[in-house]
C-alpha cells in the first residue's frame, strides 16, 4: 500500500495550491481529482464567467461609444462568444496538464503523484480511490487536505433541468442569448451575470432582490452606481421580494412574486439563472469514518485555522464551507501545508481579504466598509474621491467611480478598508491591501511617486486630505471630493478653510 506524507482530496485552487506547497517542501504528496483538474477556478466558474464579462464589457463599450454617433450596434454572435470562452479555458487547462505531467515525471518524481479519480477517508489515515473504471485503491496518509469545493445551492421546490432553469454550471453551455432571463439572488453572481447579459444588449433581464437594495453588505454609495447602471441598459430589478414560484410552462419560465406590500406579479421568460450562492461538496467524501465534523453552528469545518476536529486533517477553501473565493482558497491551501510543518505557524488572517466585483464599473474591496463601521461602531475618518477629478479617467472617458479609504481616527490613521469603484478598481487596490497587511499607516503612501496620469494618483490625492495636504480642496469640490470623520452613524467633515 502506497504511503504519502501528504494527502489533498481535489484538485481545485486550493488543493492544488497545497499540493504545489508540500512539493515546495519536498513532502511525499499525492493529489486526487475526480473530474478536472482547476475545479471551478478554471471551469463554470472564475475564469469562464470573467472571461464573459471582459467580452460583454468590450462589446458594451465600443456600443456607448458609437450610439451617440447614429451607427449600427456591433454585433458578437453567441458562438464567437463562446469560442473566446473556450480557448481561455483550454490555455488555462493545458498549463495544468503540461505542470502535473512534468512534475510527476521529471521534477518531482516519487515525490508527487496525481491520482484520478473519487476519493474516500476510509479513516483519519486511509484513502479509498475508485478510478472511472470502478476499481478501487488504497493509499495512507500521515495529513489529509479536503479540498472538495463547491457547487451552486438550489431550492428544493424549483426543478434546475440545465436548460431552462439554471444555475452557473449551465449558463455557459446555452445555445444562443436568450431574449428575457430572470436571475434569482441579487448579491455578487447574480450581479455580475446581470452584468454581462445586459452589456451584450440582447437580453431583458430580471433581478430578483429579496433585500431593498442589491449587494446589500455594501455601502449604498456603491450600490447607488452599480443599480443606476444595471436600469440603464434595461434590467428590471425586483426590489424587496419574494419568489413564490418558478416552472417550466410552454417551454417558458414563469415565476411568481410577492413584494412587501403584498402585490402578486407573475413574468415569463425564456429561461432562470439561480444564484443564491453555494454549498461545500462533502457528501460521500467519508467525514464520519474519520470522524470529522461540522462546527457547531453547523456552517464549515475547518475551525481551527484550516484544521478540523481531527488533528491530521484539514479543509481548505469552498469545502472549508468559509470564505468563496479563489485567491482565499489557494492562501488556506499554502497555509494548510505550513501548519502541518509547523503547528504553532501564526494563524491565517481574513481582514485584509480582496476581492473583486465584476460589475459595471468593476468594484474591488478590501478590509471594512462605512456599513460595518457603523454596525461595530467603530470611529473612524474617510476619504474620498471621484473619479472625474482624476487625470487618467478624465482621458480614458471614463469618470464613473471613485476610491473611498477608511483609517483609524487617530494620529496613526491605520487602514480600516478600501473601497474602489470604476476602472482599473481592482489594479488600484493592491498597495492598500499591502499596507493593512503589515498593520502600516496610511500615512506611508503620501509620499510616493506616483506614474502620471495613472488611476492610483487618486490613492495618493486622498491620502493627502487626510494630511490637508490634497492639490484639490474638499470643501471646494464637495461633490468630487468627500473627507469627514464618521462615528455613530454621524459625519462631520475635517478640511477646512
Amino acid at each position: 500500500m502506497e504511503h504519502y506524507e501528504v494527502c489533498v482530496i481535489g484538485g481545485g485552487p486550493a488543493g492544488y495550491a497545497a499540493a504545489m506547497r508540500a512539493v515546495d517542501f519536498k513532502k511525499k504528496t499525492v493529489l486526487i481529482e475526480k473530474s478536472k483538474v482547476g475545479g471551478t477556478g478554471i471551469y463554470n466558474g472564475a475564469l469562464s464567467s470573467k472571461t464573459l464579462w471582459e467580452i460583454s464589457q468590450k462589446v458594451n463599450d465600443i456600443n456607448e461609444s458609437i450610439a451617440s454617433k447614429g451607427r449600427k450596434p456591433f454585433d458578437l454572435s453567441w458562438d464567437e462568444v463562446k469560442q473566446t470562452v473556450k480557448e481561455a479555458i483550454f490555455d488555462r487547462k493545458i498549463q495544468y496538464s503540461a505542470h502535473i505531467k512534468l512534475l510527476q515525471e521529471g521534477i518531482a518524481e516519487g515525490e508527487f503523484k496525481f491520482e484520478r479519480g473519487a476519493a474516500r477517508m476510509l479513516s483519519c489515515h486511509m484513502v479509498e480511490i475508485i478510478n472511472k473504471k470502478g476499481e478501487k485503491k488504497r493509499i495512507t496518509a500521515d495529513n489529509i487536505i479536503i479540498a472538495t469545493g463547491s457547487r451552486p445551492r438550489s431550492i428544493p421546490s424549483i426543478p434546475v433541468d440545465g436548460k431552462k432553469i439554471m444555475t452557473s454550471d449551465h449558463i455557459e453551455n446555452i445555445d444562443n442569448y436568450p431574449k428575457s432571463m430572470v436571475i434569482l439572488g441579487a448579491g455578487v453572481i447574480g450581479c455580475e451575470y446581470a452584468t454581462i447579459f445586459s452589456n451584450f444588449g440582447k437580453t431583458k433581464v430580471y433581478l430578483i432582490d429579496k433585500a431593498n437594495k442589491i449587494l446589500p453588505f455594501e455601502d449604498d454609495d456603491i450600490t447607488k452606481i452599480v443599480s443606476q447602471n444595471l436600469k440603464r441598459k434595461g434590467v428590471v430589478i425586483h426590489h424587496d421580494t419574494d419568489l413564490k414560484r418558478m416552472e417550466v410552462i410552454d417551454d417558458q419560465v414563469e415565476y411568481e412574486i410577492e413584494d412587501g406590500d403584498g402585490n402578486v406579479e407573475v413574468i415569463r421568460v425564456d429561461c432562470a439563472l439561480m444564484s443564491i450562492g453555494r454549498a461545500p461538496n462533502i457528501e460521500g467524501i467519508g467525514m464520519e469514518n474519520a470522524n470529522v465534523f461540522m462546527s457547531e453552528r453547523g456552517h464549515h469545518i475547518g475551525d481551527n485555522d484550516t484544521q478540523t476536529n481531527i488533528p491530521n486533517i484539514y479543509a481548505v477553501g469552498d469545502a472549508s464551507g468559509r470564505i468563496a473565493l479563489v485567491n482565499m482558497g489557494e492562501l488556506e491551501g499554502r497555509h494548510a501545508i505550513k501548519k502541518i510543518l509547523n503547528p504553532d505557524v501564526k494563524h491565517l488572517s481574513y481582514s485584509n481579504v480582496s476581492t473583486i466585483m465584476f460589475l459595471h464599473p468593476e468594484v474591488a474591496t478590501v478590509g471594512l466598509n462605512e456599513k460595518a463601521c457603523i454596525e461595530q461602531n467603530i470611529p473612524v475618518k474617510v476619504v474620498k474621491i471621484d473619479y472625474s477629478l482624476i487625470a487618467r479617467a478624465i482621458a480614458m472617458r471614463k469618470t464613473e467611480g471613485f476610491f473611498k479609504i477608511i483609517v483609524t481616527d487617530d494620529e496613526e490613521m491605520k487602514i480600516i478598508g478600501m473601497r474602489a469603484i470604476g476602472v482599473h478598481a481592482s489594479s488600484a487596490i493592491q498597495a492598500v491591501a499591502l499596507l493593512m497587511q503589515t498593520n502600516q499607516s496610511v500615512i506611508e503612501l503620501a509620499e510616493l511617486v506616483h506614474p502620471h496620469p495613472s488611476i492610483i494618483e487618486g490613492i495618493q490625492e486622498c491620502v493627502r486630505m487626510l494630511l490637508n495636504k490634497s492639490i484639490f480642496k474638499s470643501f471646494v469640490f464637495e461633490d468630487g471630493l468627500k473627507c469627514y470623520r464618521l462615528n455613530n452613524g454621524v459625519k462631520t467633515p475635517l478640511q477646512r478653510l
